[in-house]
Protein backbone atom coordinates (compact mmCIF):
# COMPACT_ATOMS: atom_id res chain seq x y z
CA UNK A 1 0.00 0.00 0.00
CA UNK A 2 1.60 3.43 -0.93
CA UNK A 3 1.93 6.18 2.00
CA UNK A 4 -0.82 8.05 0.08
CA UNK A 5 -3.00 5.05 0.68
CA UNK A 6 -2.03 4.60 4.30
CA UNK A 7 -2.60 8.00 4.90
CA UNK A 8 -6.29 8.14 3.68
CA UNK A 9 -6.79 4.88 5.11
CA UNK A 10 -6.19 6.13 8.72
CA UNK A 11 -7.86 9.51 7.93
CA UNK A 12 -11.28 7.27 6.74
CA UNK A 13 -10.67 5.10 10.04
CA UNK A 14 -10.13 7.89 12.12
CA UNK A 15 -13.36 9.66 10.92
CA UNK A 16 -15.29 6.69 11.37
CA UNK A 17 -14.14 6.09 14.65
CA UNK A 18 -15.09 9.74 15.41
CA UNK A 19 -19.06 9.15 13.75
CA UNK A 20 -19.32 6.06 15.93
CA UNK A 21 -18.23 7.87 19.38
CA UNK A 22 -20.86 10.71 18.49
CA UNK A 23 -23.31 8.21 17.72
CA UNK A 24 -22.55 6.27 20.62
CA UNK A 25 -22.59 9.49 22.71
CA UNK A 26 -26.23 10.60 21.07
CA UNK A 27 -27.66 7.28 21.81
CA UNK A 28 -26.99 7.52 25.50
CA UNK A 29 -30.78 7.99 27.94
CA UNK A 30 -30.08 11.58 28.87
CA UNK A 31 -32.53 13.29 31.17
CA UNK A 32 -32.15 16.64 31.16
CA UNK A 33 -33.22 19.22 34.34
CA UNK A 34 -34.11 22.48 33.43
CA UNK A 35 -35.43 23.64 36.10
CA UNK A 36 -35.15 26.59 39.34
CA UNK A 37 -32.26 25.29 41.62
CA UNK A 38 -32.13 28.80 42.68
CA UNK A 39 -34.34 31.53 43.29
CA UNK A 40 -38.00 32.22 44.63
CA UNK A 41 -39.42 29.46 42.28
CA UNK A 42 -37.22 26.96 44.10
CA UNK A 43 -39.42 25.87 46.95
CA UNK A 44 -42.09 25.23 43.80
CA UNK A 45 -39.16 22.65 42.21
CA UNK A 46 -37.17 21.47 44.58
CA UNK A 47 -39.20 18.09 45.09
CA UNK A 48 -40.67 17.49 41.35
CA UNK A 49 -36.44 17.72 40.68
CA UNK A 50 -36.00 15.31 43.79
CA UNK A 51 -38.50 13.27 42.65
CA UNK A 52 -37.36 12.73 39.58
CA UNK A 53 -33.28 11.76 40.50
CA UNK A 54 -35.50 8.91 42.78
CA UNK A 55 -36.63 7.49 39.45
CA UNK A 56 -33.81 7.61 37.67
CA UNK A 57 -31.99 5.87 40.22
CA UNK A 58 -35.20 3.30 40.52
CA UNK A 59 -35.22 2.58 36.78
CA UNK A 60 -31.72 2.19 36.20
CA UNK A 61 -31.45 -0.48 39.21
CA UNK A 62 -34.22 -2.25 36.88
CA UNK A 63 -32.08 -1.93 33.45
CA UNK A 64 -32.13 1.33 32.71
CA UNK A 65 -33.51 2.40 28.97
CA UNK A 66 -32.52 0.79 26.14
CA UNK A 67 -30.05 -1.66 28.29
CA UNK A 68 -28.55 1.77 29.57
CA UNK A 69 -28.18 3.35 32.43
CA UNK A 70 -30.35 6.93 32.48
CA UNK A 71 -28.21 10.04 33.09
CA UNK A 72 -29.28 13.43 34.43
CA UNK A 73 -27.58 17.23 33.22
CA UNK A 74 -28.74 20.10 34.73
CA UNK A 75 -28.98 23.83 34.07
CA UNK A 76 -30.53 26.45 36.62
CA UNK A 77 -32.76 28.93 35.41
CA UNK A 78 -32.43 30.77 38.75
CA UNK A 79 -36.58 31.26 38.62
CA UNK A 80 -36.06 33.44 35.48
CA UNK A 81 -38.46 32.10 32.83
CA UNK A 82 -36.07 33.66 29.95
CA UNK A 83 -33.51 31.44 31.13
CA UNK A 84 -35.17 28.08 30.47
CA UNK A 85 -34.32 28.90 26.22
CA UNK A 86 -30.43 28.87 27.33
CA UNK A 87 -30.78 26.01 29.72
CA UNK A 88 -32.60 23.72 26.73
CA UNK A 89 -29.56 24.82 24.57
CA UNK A 90 -27.02 23.31 27.01
CA UNK A 91 -28.57 19.67 28.28
CA UNK A 92 -29.28 19.33 24.55
CA UNK A 93 -25.66 19.81 24.08
CA UNK A 94 -25.01 17.68 26.62
CA UNK A 95 -27.10 15.02 25.08
CA UNK A 96 -30.52 15.40 26.51
CA UNK A 97 -33.72 13.21 24.83
CA UNK A 98 -36.18 14.26 26.98
CA UNK A 99 -36.39 17.63 29.41
CA UNK A 100 -38.41 18.29 32.87
CA UNK A 101 -39.06 22.18 32.71
CA UNK A 102 -40.34 24.20 35.90
CA UNK A 103 -43.90 23.63 37.11
CA UNK A 104 -45.61 26.63 35.35
CA UNK A 105 -46.19 27.63 31.76
CA UNK A 106 -44.70 30.91 31.95
CA UNK A 107 -41.56 29.21 33.21
CA UNK A 108 -41.51 26.41 31.17
CA UNK A 109 -42.25 27.74 27.50
CA UNK A 110 -39.23 29.32 27.15
CA UNK A 111 -37.03 25.92 27.11
CA UNK A 112 -40.11 24.02 25.47
CA UNK A 113 -39.91 25.66 22.34
CA UNK A 114 -36.22 25.58 21.87
CA UNK A 115 -36.72 21.62 22.68
CA UNK A 116 -39.76 21.39 20.14
CA UNK A 117 -37.36 22.57 17.71
CA UNK A 118 -34.51 20.02 18.81
CA UNK A 119 -37.07 16.74 18.01
CA UNK A 120 -36.44 16.60 22.33
CA UNK A 121 -39.62 15.46 24.36
CA UNK A 122 -40.08 18.14 26.76
CA UNK A 123 -42.10 17.40 30.04
CA UNK A 124 -43.40 19.36 32.84
CA UNK A 125 -45.70 19.96 35.67
CA UNK A 126 -47.29 22.83 34.76
CA UNK A 127 -51.01 22.77 35.37
CA UNK A 128 -51.85 25.02 32.16
CA UNK A 129 -53.21 23.19 29.03
CA UNK A 130 -51.28 25.35 26.73
CA UNK A 131 -47.86 23.46 28.04
CA UNK A 132 -48.92 20.90 25.32
CA UNK A 133 -50.09 20.61 21.89
CA UNK A 134 -51.87 23.50 21.40
CA UNK A 135 -49.25 26.02 23.45
CA UNK A 136 -45.94 24.41 22.25
CA UNK A 137 -45.88 21.45 20.13
CA UNK A 138 -46.57 17.97 19.75
CA UNK A 139 -43.32 17.17 21.68
CA UNK A 140 -44.49 18.86 25.21
CA UNK A 141 -46.09 17.29 27.82
CA UNK A 142 -47.57 17.84 31.05
CA UNK A 143 -47.62 14.93 33.68
CA UNK A 144 -50.81 17.41 35.74
CA UNK A 145 -54.32 17.09 36.02
CA UNK A 146 -55.41 20.74 34.11
CA UNK A 147 -55.91 23.45 36.55
CA UNK A 148 -59.23 24.22 34.83
CA UNK A 149 -60.25 20.37 35.97
CA UNK A 150 -58.72 21.06 39.54
CA UNK A 151 -60.96 24.17 40.11
CA UNK A 152 -64.29 22.40 39.60
CA UNK A 153 -63.22 18.84 40.74
CA UNK A 154 -62.80 21.34 44.26
CA UNK A 155 -66.28 22.97 43.53
CA UNK A 156 -68.33 19.85 43.01
CA UNK A 157 -66.40 18.50 46.35
CA UNK A 158 -67.55 21.26 48.61
CA UNK A 159 -70.60 21.53 47.52
CA UNK A 160 -71.57 17.47 46.97
CA UNK A 161 -69.79 16.32 49.88
CA UNK A 162 -69.15 19.49 52.18
CA UNK A 163 -72.58 20.76 51.38
CA UNK A 164 -71.47 24.41 51.43
CA UNK A 165 -73.91 26.45 49.05
CA UNK A 166 -71.88 29.95 49.37
CA UNK A 167 -68.70 31.08 48.14
CA UNK A 168 -66.42 33.37 47.69
CA UNK A 169 -63.64 33.67 45.23
CA UNK A 170 -59.94 35.33 45.88
CA UNK A 171 -57.40 35.18 43.39
CA UNK A 172 -53.81 35.58 43.21
CA UNK A 173 -53.68 37.71 40.05
CA UNK A 174 -49.92 36.69 39.85
CA UNK A 175 -49.44 32.97 37.14
CA UNK A 176 -50.92 31.22 34.83
CA UNK A 177 -51.96 28.32 37.30
CA UNK A 178 -53.74 30.58 39.43
CA UNK A 179 -56.19 32.64 37.23
CA UNK A 180 -57.17 29.07 35.24
CA UNK A 181 -58.25 27.18 38.84
CA UNK A 182 -60.16 30.35 40.14
CA UNK A 183 -61.72 31.03 37.16
CA UNK A 184 -62.96 26.67 36.47
CA UNK A 185 -64.24 27.27 40.26
CA UNK A 186 -66.45 29.84 39.72
CA UNK A 187 -68.11 28.83 36.57
CA UNK A 188 -68.18 25.16 37.96
CA UNK A 189 -69.55 26.23 41.33
CA UNK A 190 -72.25 28.70 39.20
CA UNK A 191 -73.80 26.05 37.51
CA UNK A 192 -73.98 23.45 40.93
CA UNK A 193 -74.82 26.23 42.89
CA UNK A 194 -75.97 28.83 41.02
CA UNK A 195 -75.28 32.32 40.01
CA UNK A 196 -76.43 33.40 44.01
CA UNK A 197 -73.94 30.85 45.16
CA UNK A 198 -71.31 32.96 44.52
CA UNK A 199 -71.45 35.96 46.81
CA UNK A 200 -68.11 37.54 45.26
CA UNK A 201 -64.38 37.55 43.60
CA UNK A 202 -61.36 39.55 44.22
CA UNK A 203 -58.03 39.76 43.01
CA UNK A 204 -54.35 40.57 44.66
CA UNK A 205 -50.55 40.20 43.51
CA UNK A 206 -48.40 37.48 45.76
CA UNK A 207 -45.65 40.27 46.33
CA UNK A 208 -48.82 42.54 48.35
CA UNK A 209 -48.09 42.98 52.42
CA UNK A 210 -51.57 43.60 53.22
CA UNK A 211 -55.33 42.51 51.54
CA UNK A 212 -56.77 44.53 54.05
CA UNK A 213 -58.96 45.75 51.11
CA UNK A 214 -60.25 42.51 49.92
CA UNK A 215 -60.86 41.27 53.53
CA UNK A 216 -62.58 44.45 54.59
CA UNK A 217 -65.10 43.37 51.54
CA UNK A 218 -65.53 39.84 52.25
CA UNK A 219 -66.15 40.57 56.45
CA UNK A 220 -68.88 43.36 54.93
CA UNK A 221 -70.93 41.03 52.86
CA UNK A 222 -74.60 40.58 53.92
CA UNK A 223 -74.39 36.99 53.45
CA UNK A 224 -71.08 35.32 55.35
CA UNK A 225 -69.56 32.85 52.80
CA UNK A 226 -69.62 29.02 53.87
CA UNK A 227 -65.91 28.67 51.89
CA UNK A 228 -63.11 31.16 50.28
CA UNK A 229 -61.40 29.35 47.26
CA UNK A 230 -58.08 30.91 47.57
CA UNK A 231 -55.67 30.55 44.43
CA UNK A 232 -52.19 31.52 45.40
CA UNK A 233 -49.40 30.05 46.60
CA UNK A 234 -46.46 30.54 49.40
CA UNK A 235 -45.72 33.63 50.82
CA UNK A 236 -48.83 35.21 49.54
CA UNK A 237 -51.08 32.47 49.93
CA UNK A 238 -50.18 31.76 53.82
CA UNK A 239 -50.57 35.76 54.62
CA UNK A 240 -54.00 35.79 52.81
CA UNK A 241 -55.21 33.05 55.28
CA UNK A 242 -53.75 34.65 58.46
CA UNK A 243 -55.32 38.03 57.36
CA UNK A 244 -58.43 36.52 56.67
CA UNK A 245 -58.48 34.50 60.29
CA UNK A 246 -57.12 37.60 62.02
CA UNK A 247 -60.11 39.41 60.80
CA UNK A 248 -62.35 36.85 61.99
CA UNK A 249 -63.16 35.03 58.66
CA UNK A 250 -63.95 31.39 59.71
CA UNK A 251 -64.71 30.42 56.37
CA UNK A 252 -63.32 26.99 54.78
CA UNK A 253 -60.99 27.74 53.16
CA UNK A 254 -60.09 25.84 49.34
CA UNK A 255 -57.02 26.18 47.49
CA UNK A 256 -55.15 24.09 44.52
CA UNK A 257 -52.18 22.11 44.57
CA UNK A 258 -49.60 25.45 44.10
CA UNK A 259 -50.57 25.67 48.35
CA UNK A 260 -49.65 22.09 48.91
CA UNK A 261 -47.32 20.97 51.84
CA UNK A 262 -46.89 21.82 55.29
CA UNK A 263 -43.75 23.54 54.71
CA UNK A 264 -45.37 26.96 55.17
CA UNK A 265 -47.94 25.71 57.66
CA UNK A 266 -46.12 27.73 60.73
CA UNK A 267 -46.83 31.38 59.29
CA UNK A 268 -50.38 30.14 60.29
CA UNK A 269 -51.05 29.01 63.65
CA UNK A 270 -53.39 26.56 64.54
CA UNK A 271 -54.71 26.27 60.77
CA UNK A 272 -58.24 24.82 60.95
CA UNK A 273 -61.34 24.47 58.05
CA UNK A 274 -58.63 23.92 55.46
CA UNK A 275 -58.29 21.83 52.35
CA UNK A 276 -56.11 21.72 49.54
CA UNK A 277 -56.07 19.28 46.34
CA UNK A 278 -52.90 17.62 45.40
CA UNK A 279 -51.45 14.49 43.49
CA UNK A 280 -50.65 12.40 47.15
CA UNK A 281 -50.83 12.59 50.81
CA UNK A 282 -47.12 12.77 51.98
CA UNK A 283 -48.14 11.87 55.76
CA UNK A 284 -48.56 8.46 55.05
CA UNK A 285 -52.28 7.96 54.43
CA UNK A 286 -52.76 7.92 50.72
CA UNK A 287 -55.88 5.69 49.94
CA UNK A 288 -53.25 4.39 46.80
CA UNK A 289 -50.15 2.30 48.93
CA UNK A 290 -48.19 3.00 45.84
CA UNK A 291 -48.17 7.08 46.46
CA UNK A 292 -47.32 5.91 50.78
CA UNK A 293 -44.41 3.61 49.50
CA UNK A 294 -43.02 6.46 47.40
CA UNK A 295 -43.45 8.81 49.78
CA UNK A 296 -41.01 6.53 51.97
CA UNK A 297 -38.63 5.22 49.58
CA UNK A 298 -38.14 9.77 49.15
CA UNK A 299 -37.33 9.88 52.69
CA UNK A 300 -35.09 7.11 52.82
CA UNK A 301 -32.98 8.93 49.81
CA UNK A 302 -33.36 12.11 51.12
CA UNK A 303 -32.95 11.77 54.57
CA UNK A 304 -35.86 13.80 55.46
CA UNK A 305 -39.84 13.96 54.55
CA UNK A 306 -40.41 15.79 50.98
CA UNK A 307 -42.08 19.23 51.53
CA UNK A 308 -45.08 18.08 49.18
CA UNK A 309 -46.75 16.23 46.96
CA UNK A 310 -44.86 17.41 43.59
CA UNK A 311 -41.83 14.64 43.91
CA UNK A 312 -44.71 12.52 42.49
CA UNK A 313 -44.91 14.69 39.70
CA UNK A 314 -41.17 14.56 38.79
CA UNK A 315 -40.77 10.90 39.29
CA UNK A 316 -43.77 10.36 36.83
CA UNK A 317 -42.03 12.81 33.83
CA UNK A 318 -39.05 10.37 34.02
CA UNK A 319 -41.00 6.88 34.17
CA UNK A 320 -43.12 7.73 31.03
CA UNK A 321 -40.24 8.95 29.31
CA UNK A 322 -38.62 5.73 29.97
CA UNK A 323 -41.39 3.75 29.38
CA UNK A 324 -42.41 5.14 25.86
CA UNK A 325 -38.80 5.09 24.82
CA UNK A 326 -38.35 1.74 26.01
CA UNK A 327 -41.36 0.33 24.34
CA UNK A 328 -40.24 2.72 20.82
CA UNK A 329 -37.06 1.43 21.25
CA UNK A 330 -35.93 4.26 20.43
CA UNK A 331 -34.86 7.50 22.00
CA UNK A 332 -35.63 9.72 18.85
CA UNK A 333 -38.31 12.54 20.15
CA UNK A 334 -40.85 11.70 17.92
CA UNK A 335 -40.88 8.01 17.80
CA UNK A 336 -41.09 8.27 21.84
CA UNK A 337 -44.20 10.50 21.50
CA UNK A 338 -45.77 8.42 19.08
CA UNK A 339 -45.34 6.41 22.01
CA UNK A 340 -46.37 8.43 24.34
CA UNK A 341 -49.83 9.82 22.43
CA UNK A 342 -51.41 5.86 22.83
CA UNK A 343 -50.89 5.93 27.15
CA UNK A 344 -54.38 5.12 28.54
CA UNK A 345 -54.77 5.16 31.79
CA UNK A 346 -50.68 4.36 31.82
CA UNK A 347 -50.35 3.56 35.43
CA UNK A 348 -47.23 6.27 37.13
CA UNK A 349 -46.74 6.72 40.48
CA UNK A 350 -48.93 9.93 40.05
CA UNK A 351 -52.02 7.56 38.85
CA UNK A 352 -53.70 6.34 35.81
CA UNK A 353 -52.39 8.66 32.87
CA UNK A 354 -54.33 9.66 29.66
CA UNK A 355 -52.53 11.39 26.32
CA UNK A 356 -53.62 11.33 23.15
CA UNK A 357 -52.16 13.26 20.21
CA UNK A 358 -54.42 16.29 20.68
CA UNK A 359 -54.37 16.39 24.24
CA UNK A 360 -50.88 16.40 26.51
CA UNK A 361 -52.30 17.12 30.03
CA UNK A 362 -54.85 14.95 32.55
CA UNK A 363 -58.19 15.61 33.16
CA UNK A 364 -60.28 13.12 34.94
CA UNK A 365 -57.22 11.61 36.39
CA UNK A 366 -58.24 11.47 40.55
CA UNK A 367 -56.75 13.23 43.00
CA UNK A 368 -56.18 13.70 46.45
CA UNK A 369 -57.74 15.95 48.87
CA UNK A 370 -55.99 17.04 52.28
CA UNK A 371 -57.85 18.58 55.18
CA UNK A 372 -56.07 20.32 58.02
CA UNK A 373 -57.33 20.88 61.37
CA UNK A 374 -55.08 22.40 64.00
CA UNK A 375 -52.19 22.60 61.94
CA UNK A 376 -52.65 18.73 61.29
CA UNK A 377 -53.11 17.33 57.96
CA UNK A 378 -54.92 14.35 56.49
CA UNK A 379 -56.26 12.63 53.41
CA UNK A 380 -59.62 13.14 52.79
CA UNK A 381 -59.70 10.96 49.84
CA UNK A 382 -59.29 10.76 46.65
CA UNK A 383 -61.69 12.07 43.87
CA UNK A 384 -62.31 12.57 40.20
CA UNK A 385 -64.12 15.39 38.84
CA UNK A 386 -67.28 15.33 36.51
CA UNK A 387 -67.30 18.12 34.57
CA UNK A 388 -65.02 20.95 34.03
CA UNK A 389 -64.67 24.12 31.85
CA UNK A 390 -63.55 22.97 28.22
CA UNK A 391 -60.01 24.60 26.65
Amino acid sequence: MTRRALLTAACVATALSVVSSSAGAQDKPVFGLVMSFSGWFQPIDADTIAGAKLAVDDINAAGGVLGQPIETVEFDNKSEPQLGADGAIDVIDKGAKAILFPSDFDFGAPGAFVAQQKNVVAFSAASDPKFGVQGIGPLAYSVSNAGQAQGALMAEWAYNKKGWKKAYVLLDNTISYTKSLCGSFAERWKEIAGAEGLLGQDTFLNGDASIAAQVTRITGLAQKPDLVFLCSYAPGGPSAIRQMRAAGIEAAVLTGESMDGDYWIGSVPGLSNFYVVNYGSKYGDDPDPAVNAFFERFEKKYGKKADVSYGLRGYSAVQAWAKAANKAGSLDGDEVAAVLNTFDKEPLVLGPTTWTADRHIETTRPMAIIGVQNGKFAAEGRFSVEKFPQF
